[in-house]
């Protein structure tokens, strides 16, 4: 016969598996959801996860029912691994209170951030929860006021990542808000601070959750989300894909993954991508997908500000950020929602030490009233601001336009960027022909015998004499002029080179960045 003390142990795990119940269970799966625990076994290595105060309870008190109290306190958390690696976790256990954050759910969230940051390994949430436990009142307030202050200090340290596969209102959302990369699930999850309920009675409003925050709002519209997946597996396995690209923490290097594509591959149809005509577009996607490792290129916010491109990718087996702008949108201009987006970006990428390759091909900040209203000017500056401050190796490659302000900020070389390349189709000026002949020939195109014909012959001799590559390597801009199907193995050799580069920033508290 068992020890009963052994039967009791055996008891309480089987109860505390079990969450808020079968029945719960049951209305979970009925809605298309998992329960933290079948979350837990898709996200990490199989066999791998090993829980931390599987026995938690509520205190009591403030309202909550005496005599239930349910093991776990509706979030699983412990430690596990991906590709092999260590990372912390927390699952919030929807069956259990709906979710709901409370003082002892707080408490299990934060010892394993704590965790995390001693040991120098990512955090997980996976998000799936009814917001603040109104039972426990401002204790469950104060909860959440722990967990906002490890996001913050613990930015930039170790790699955060909010998963959101249900639920996550009110002031809730804001842990998601700091952290490094939010994936969000169609249909089953959003994210808002005030809900439909609350915004009918003020405002008479009528929406729905899902048109308020759901997945394709915060991937499209507000920018919040940087990635989507069609069901809870999809998402989970993306969180996967993406820790591969990035270090434990910052003190580490990015891993290196063997991709078996040859590192002096050139792509000769790189040579013809760029169309003769400089008003004619092309995809900037086809540029980065023919020079990365095959396969490789996960974008990142790929429906927010498509006019820029960001995302991670590995060239010769080692991770790097990809900046880039398209110009089959919009031109490529730089408008307040790219310069966020790029902004934010490049600060993630220097966070944890992942080269930056940066594409360059805009005609500038997008103009007009609204954008200028709208702080253009403080938006761009963040631009700036990132590529200063980042001290990790920089590369640029201009393929076709880099005019005025996009081409400063846009990771030149008197941002500190470490090689700088152009193709031959790069015009690097201070604007483009046509609105530079305007101004500076006015006089000469009126007094033409042919004003159109004067004007483009001018526009051609500008471009050529003014705007050209060359005369931008001439008076070293750019390190060197390439054949663009050289790109790949060109950039693989210079990331070999100033791979291990040491650079620093002054001393100082913190910068201000123009927020």
């Amino acid at each position: 016969m068992d020890d009963p003390r052994i039967l009791e142990l055996r008891e309480r795990r089987q109860r505390a598996r079990l969450g808020g119940g079968e029945e719960r269970i049951r209305r979970q799966h009925e809605k298309g959801k998992l329960t933290a625990r079948e979350r837990l076994e898709i996200l990490l290595d199989a066999g791998t996860f090993q829980e931390l105060e599987p026995f938690i309870t509520h205190q009591g008190g403030d309202g909550m029912p005496v005599g239930e109290k349910i093991p776990g306190e509706g979030v699983v958390t412990g430690y596990g691994q991906i590709d092999g690696r260590t990372v912390y976790v927390y699952a919030q256990d929807f069956t259990v209170y709906g979710g709901t954050l409370g003082e002892m759910h707080s408490h299990k969230i934060c010892r394993v951030m704590d965790l995390a940051l001693r040991d120098g390994t990512p955090i997980i949430g996976l998000i799936d929860s009814g917001g603040a436990r109104i039972q426990e009142g401002v204790k469950s307030l104060a909860g959440y006021a722990q967990i906002f202050r490890r996001n913050a200090q613990y930015s930039g340290v170790v790699p955060q990542i909010s998963v959101i596969l249900g639920p996550c209102a009110g002031g809730a959302a804001y842990s998601p808000a700091l952290t490094d990369m939010i994936i969000m699930t169609e249909k089953t999850s959003y994210m808002f601070i005030t809900g439909p309920e609350v915004i009918k009675t003020v405002t008479g409003e009528s929406i729905s959750q899902d048109v308020l925050g759901g997945c394709q709002v915060h991937m499209e519209i507000s920018g919040t989300a940087h990635l989507a997946g069609r069901d809870e597996r999809e998402s989970l396995l993306l969180c996967r894909t993406m820790l591969g690209y990035l270090p434990s923490n910052n003190a580490e290097n990015p891993p290196h993954f063997d991709s078996g594509d040859d590192p002096t591959r050139m792509d000769a149809a790189l040579n013809s991508i760029v169309p003769l005509d400089p008003t004619v577009a092309y995809q900037m996607h086809e540029v980065i997908e023919r020079v990365v490792d095959a396969g490789s290129f996960l974008e990142i916010q790929p429906l927010y500000a498509r006019c820029a491109i960001i995302g991670l990718a590995r060239i010769g087996g080692h991770s790097v950020g990809l900046v880039a702008q398209e110009p089959s949108v919009m031109a490529g201009v730089i408008d307040i929602d790219a310069a966020d987006k790029i902004a934010r970006f490049v600060r993630f990428c220097d966070s944890f030490n992942l080269p930056l390759v940066t594409f360059v091909d805009s005609p500038g900040f997008l103009p007009g009233i609204q954008q200028e209203h709208g702080g253009i000017l403080r938006h761009g500056a963040k631009v700036l601001y990132a590529y200063s401050e980042a001290t990790v190796p920089k590369i640029s490659v201009i393929t076709r336009k880099a005019y005025g302000g996009a081409y400063v900020v846009m990771s030149s070389k008197y941002l500190g960027t470490d090689i700088n390349y152009a193709w031959p189709s790069a015009e690097v000026a201070v604007m483009g022909a046509e609105g530079a002949v305007n101004i500076l020939y006015k006089s000469q195109i009126q007094q033409a015998a042919d004003p159109e014909a004067e004007r483009q012959r001018l526009v051609i001799e500008y471009r050529a004499q003014t705007g050209s590559p060359y005369r931008a390597a001439e008076a070293g801009f750019v390190d060197d002029v390439i054949e663009p199907r050289e790109t790949r193995p060109k950039l693989i050799v210079a990331l070999g080179a100033i791979r291990e580069k040491i650079a620093t920033n002054p001393p100082r508290k913190h910068g201000n960045i123009p927020l």
